[in-house]
């Protein structure tokens, strides 16, 4: 039987705007299980503490699980490598970070390109490091603590969350522009280098305002100063290092991370539900208590942030001659 022309052309239609509309309905309908979210450093450091908050509002907000997954290892290098070869269905994430920016020019073989093969999901928010001290030393000031390694060669540790860690790149700047000497012990992330400092198992420590504000405020470690080019509003008696070394700035920052491939629809959903967190007034009065600084903004503005990022540590990196074990 011949169908009519009109007949014809409806069904054609119809056909071709089947598959959109199944992906359509597939993406309204996400997410219909549990979704990782893997974090390149251990518990307890400001990476894990941002990745639960925000994974709590998403999980409330879509109504699965959205399940913190720590890997700590290789600067990120291990958890952000596990994404990468992740199926790209929107059930595995990644907590992006200033160390993925860093570990572009640091490492000089990967097994992946982070700006090729992980797509921008959303920004979370930028933070300032603290400098930090055990109690037990004697320095109060960013300039007594260069004074006291001056006279201590050798005998001031200053740990890191990992080689290539935004903490480590924070104090090799640090150094380079005081020109003071400190002994770099590396630990796998932020939350085992706190505990070391605070154990007195070394000395110093540039670590996130969200993984050591608690302490800070409870006067288990003494804050020297910040890292960012202002003050915060969650630690405003704290100076920043500008303050004592002009032109010394450094922030770290979160956001969303998914593997390339990832449905732009599944993207857009969680980058919306993303920034609806950030404007939420309880969730962004938490981070801001942090030490946060908002990101709001669409997946390509991520994408542009991290591609600046990775070109700025670069030029760092490659100056200071800095590079992996």
């Amino acid at each position: 039987m011949k169908l009519p022309r009109r007949n014809f052309l409806h069904l054609a239609a119809g056909a071709v705007a089947l598959p959109a509309t199944s992906r359509f309905a597939w993406a309204q309908a996400y997410p219909t299980k549990p979704v990782r979210w893997i974090v390149g450093f251990a518990p307890a450091g400001g990476n894990d503490i941002t990745a639960r908050l925000m994974g709590q509002w998403l999980t409330e907000r879509l109504g699965q699980p959205f399940v913190v997954e720590n890997r700590p290892g290789a600067g990120t290098n291990i958890a952000a490598e596990a994404v990468v070869n992740a199926p790209p269905d929107g059930y595995t994430l990644f907590l992006a970070n200033v160390a993925n920016a860093i570990n572009a020019t640091f490492y000089q073989k990967l097994n992946f390109n982070f700006i090729r093969d992980i797509a921008p999901v959303a920004g979370i928010m930028r933070i300032p490091n603290v400098l930090l001290v055990n109690p037990a030393v004697p320095a109060k000031t960013v300039t007594e603590l260069v004074a006291y390694a001056n006279a201590n060669p050798g005998k001031v540790n200053i740990a890191s969350a990992g080689i290539g860690s935004g903490g480590h790149l924070a104090s090799e700047l640090f150094q380079m522009m005081t020109g003071v000497s400190l002994v770099h012990i590396p630990y796998r992330g932020n939350g085992p280098a706190l505990t070391a400092l605070v154990g007195g198992q070394v000395e110093a420590l540039f670590a996130t305002t969200p993984s050591s504000i608690e302490f800070i405020r409870t006067g288990k470690l003494r804050g020297l100063a910040l890292t960012s080019e202002r003050r915060s509003e969650a630690l405003p008696t704290l100076p920043t290092i500008g303050e004592f070394v002009p032109g010394y700035e450094m922030t770290s920052w979160y956001g969303v991370g998914a593997p390339k491939g990832t449905s732009a629809e599944v993207i857009e959903i969680i980058n919306k539900e993303t920034n609806a967190g950030l404007a939420d007034p309880k969730l962004k009065a938490r981070l801001v208590d942090l030490g946060g600084m908002m990101m709001p903004g669409s997946p390509s503005d991520f994408g542009k942030f991290i591609a600046d990022e990775t070109e700025k540590w670069g030029k760092v990196i490659r100056a200071a001659s800095i590079q992996a074990d």
